[in-house]
């Protein structure tokens, strides 16, 4: 049984955090070896399954300790058929490792609910394609006939909600949200922006929410911007207009390099945590909404501190 499938506690106006840049992580301060920037493997072996439950309890403690709500974020960004292909996973093998990505959140929230905050689990998707600069678009209908196996298997489990990262074009996330509305699951879309604040896709992200908004009768939970830093999308934001409102999340990188100097980039940039966490109080300033807060890549438990530092007084 979910806890809060029907009644998402991160959206009243308290301020939630989520953990970091999982795959960077592991990679540049762990040493771990990511294939395909994937971290779902590791969650069929012991020693990986013990990695990634010290990365989620570690986050979760920064939560419990400043009294606020934590989303916990499934290692499935890379979990679907495509991607799974690519590392040997079949429908079985994929079905059975975004079952056991939920059951690891599912431990570590108990271990944590002595904290009597709310800790919503969510199952990870990510986008078909390359997460930069895609090189084939779906269809909305093709979207969500790709990425209904992943989201009806996390329906199957204790996961309260679905979170697509990463997203770099509307038909996708549209695809998505008719795929979750068909299975009856919460879904949270999350748009990926260049240093312009624009899409990949070169659209608007006023444009694409109003193009999912309007495809999907406003099912999505809500919104997010990942993947990009804080300085990339600040002046894009219009905080008298009613797509801002949608945005409740935001999960920025570390670095201000664009996504094709990180592509070429041999080492991680890490940018200044106390700097990133100041950034994010700017922006609560401005747009209270942004309630939910973490990193993506280049960050780490020391930038969402810095986050939890800077933002849980304003």
């Amino acid at each position: 049984m979910t806890q809060y499938r029907d009644a998402l506690p991160q959206l009243a106006q308290e301020v939630f955090l989520t953990d970091s840049g999982l795959e960077t992580d592991l990679i540049h301060n762990q040493g771990v070896d990511l294939p395909q920037f994937a971290a779902f493997p590791l969650l069929d072996d012991a020693e990986g399954t013990r990695r990634l439950r010290s990365y989620f309890a570690g986050h979760a403690a920064i939560a419990a300790q400043a009294g606020v709500g934590f989303v916990l974020e499934a290692a499935t960004w890379r979990a679907s058929a495509d991607w799974g292909a690519r590392l040997g996973y079949d429908t079985g093998a994929l079905d059975r490792v975004n079952r056991r990505a939920i059951d690891l959140l599912v431990e570590v929230r108990a271990d944590v609910a002595k904290t009597n905050r709310p800790f919503p689990i969510s199952g990870c998707l990510g986008p078909r394609d390359d997460g930069y600069a895609p090189g084939t678009l779906m269809t909305a209908e093709a979207a969500r006939d790709y990425h209904r196996q992943q989201i009806s298997t996390f329906a199957d489990t204790q996961a309260d909600l679905v979170t697509a990262m990463t997203l770099t074009y509307a038909d996708e996330a549209i695809g998505i949200s008719r795929a979750a509305r068909d299975v009856g699951m919460p879904v949270v879309l999350s748009f990926t922006l260049e240093t312009d604040g624009k899409l990949p896709d070169g659209s608007t992200l006023a444009s694409a929410i109003h193009t999912v908004e309007h495809a999907t009768d406003g099912y999505p939970a809500y919104y997010m911007i990942n993947c990009a830093h804080p300085s990339h999308f600040a002046t894009v934001l219009d905080p008298e207009a009613s797509w801002t409102d949608r945005i409740r999340a935001v999960r920025a990188n570390a670095s201000r390099k664009s996504h094709a100097e990180l592509d070429d980039a041999s080492t991680l940039d890490a940018g200044d945590p106390i700097a990133f966490g100041r950034e994010h109080a700017d922006l609560r300033s401005r747009f209270p909404q942004l309630t939910i807060l973490g990193g993506c890549c280049g960050t780490d438990l020391r930038h969402v501190e810095q986050i939890a530092a800077a933002c849980l007084d304003t």
